[in-house]
């Protein structure tokens, strides 16, 4: 597997990018904070590119199963690279609305290139290889992750923002370069010419879903992490709010991280001696008993603690949940799959970033974590509960 190019040009590609994008997201944060007071309004703000990228999901799975994924995700660099000059307007002139349109480009990108991305890395590697690459190629991710927002964070103290979304813009520029030397054969089956991207939206995916119960019930406990993830900034805020310390945003992400890291490498492990239901469901609890954890928010210590149990946990969820869907839904289909759960995960993530944004400022950071913490819980049991009654079984060989 590492002999074979395309992976090694994917993994630096999603490394430089990641770099790019949490520099920006530090930025997006310190601008928020500057510009805005209110969690709720920061949480609108986030919305509108959120739902500029829902807008273009069905059109961009369609369009990754019929032409190539190279070119797709070479126009949405193209696009993601446009999008920071309009950040930098915003910060030159000090208008949210720039920022607006700055979102609004960037998650576009996002609905072309990740469904593509998805799409691709089944073209590069054996199925048998398909968990190893998902795990290293989030903990590429997270890497980048870790080294992104510590870099933000110190060029914060010694630069002017501005400089933060240059650095991403160079990264942005590195990964659109990288994307040229892609090589993946993709067997072509449809004449683009003679068969036009039909207006069908995703009702030929909805039979597929069904037929599968464990691509279904994967989509549907996919909800809880999402629960915690859809305000994770905004609760990294808070608590730096709460503990009256800035060192602590570093110490959160970190942690979390390098456990993230830490469940992604020992995922393949884990699934030899376990079923991917027993990691999902698993998983799942755990999630909901960090955000529980997080009532103690005033606590260093144990806000470190939730953020590490939060971090294994997904570490261990996505690649399981990546790689159920890479094989058990037919190839032909991956494009227009990967678009619908990219808007799926974009319908629950704003539903959810607007949702954290109103109990913030209605009840603050605590008490909004019991809230989700037993809901997770909640969701949980119910998924458990209903996956016995269908009779899926749990021991099912998928991986």
């Amino acid at each position: 597997m590492w002999r074979n190019k395309n992976i090694w040009i994917l993994l630096t590609g999603e490394f430089i990018a990641g770099l790019g994008l949490w520099l920006g997201i530090i930025g997006d944060l310190e601008f928020m904070q500057e510009k805005v007071p209110s969690d709720f309004l920061k949480s609108l703000l986030m919305t509108i590119g959120l739902l500029a990228g829902l807008a273009f999901g069905p059109y961009a799975g369609r369009l990754t199963d019929r032409s190539s994924k190279k070119n797709v995700m070479i126009i949405a660099g193209l696009v993601r690279m446009i999008s920071v000059v309009f950040m930098l307007i915003a910060i030159a002139t000090g208008a949210i609305w720039w920022m607006v349109l700055f979102l609004i480009l960037l998650q576009i990108s996002a609905a072309f290139y990740f469904p593509a991305l998805q799409a691709a890395l089944p073209l590069v590697v054996a199925d048998k290889d398909l968990l190893q690459l998902n795990g290293i190629h989030m903990n590429v991710s997270t890497l980048s992750r870790i080294i992104g927002t510590a870099l933000g964070g110190f060029l914060l103290v010694f630069l002017p923002l501005s400089f933060l979304y240059i650095g991403s813009l160079v990264s942005y520029v590195g990964l659109f370069i990288l994307t040229f030397f892609l090589d993946i054969n993709e067997n072509k089956t449809i004449n683009l010419v003679k068969q036009p991207i039909e207006k069908t939206g995703f009702k030929q995916v909805f039979p597929i879903i069904n037929r599968v119960p464990i691509v279904l019930m994967t989509l549907l406990i996919t909800l809880v992490p999402t629960l915690f993830l859809g305000g994770f900034n905004l609760m990294v805020i808070n608590i730096s709010e709460i503990q009256d310390s800035t060192a602590i945003k570093g110490w959160v992400y970190a942690a979390e991280g390098i456990s993230f890291m830490l469940g992604a490498l020992l995922i393949r492990k884990i699934n030899n001696k376990l079923s991917p239901y027993v990691v999902l469901f698993g998983s799942s609890f755990v999630i909901g008993l960090s955000q529980l954890l997080l009532y103690f928010a005033a606590d260093p210590f144990v806000t470190v603690m939730a953020f590490l149990l939060f971090g294994f946990s997904v570490g261990s969820f996505f690649p399981t949940a990546a790689t159920i869907f890479q094989t058990q839904v037919p190839k032909d289909f991956h494009g227009r799959f990967f678009s619908f759960r990219n808007m799926l995960d974009r319908v629950t993530y704003q539903i959810v970033l607007l949702l954290s944004g109103f109990l913030l400022d209605l009840m603050g950071l605590q008490l909004m974590c019991v809230v989700f913490g037993s809901l997770s819980i909640i969701m949980t049991s119910f998924f458990y509960a209903r996956n016995k009654r269908i009779g899926a079984t749990v021991e099912e060989k998928v991986l």
